[in-house]
């Protein structure tokens, strides 16, 4: 599984520095808080987003109530540019995950 970067404080910057937060700075805030040992955390982490993948995977949706859903998305043919040359491009269909923040979620980033 990839590198998941999640956008929000890292380490002990201040809220709204915009930094980013790593997958192993998750594990490491995730331990801290339910004082757990981070290999514990780390499981629990793989475990939901491999549980996600799978949902995905199958075109389900996600919804965490007060954080958010995550759906799959078809996106059409489209032609686009080539910003270097001009020259016309063919984009190919394909699917995407959307993210979609609840209520709760976007009144706290507000």
């Amino acid at each position: 599984m990839g590198r998941l970067c999640v956008s929000g404080p890292s380490r002990q910057s201040s809220a709204r520095s915009g930094g980013t937060m790593n997958k192993n700075d998750l594990i490491k805030s995730i331990a801290q808080s339910a004082q757990i040992s981070r290999v514990t955390a780390e499981r629990g982490l793989n475990g939901l987003l491999s549980a996600l993948e799978a949902a995905m995977k199958e075109g389900q949706r996600v919804t965490l109530v007060g954080f958010g859903s995550f759906s799959v998305v078809d996106r059409a043919p489209r032609t686009g540019r080539n910003p270097k040359t001009g020259e016309t491009v063919p984009i190919p269909p394909r699917r995407v995950v959307r993210f979609r923040p609840g209520k709760e979620l976007a009144d706290k980033i507000q």
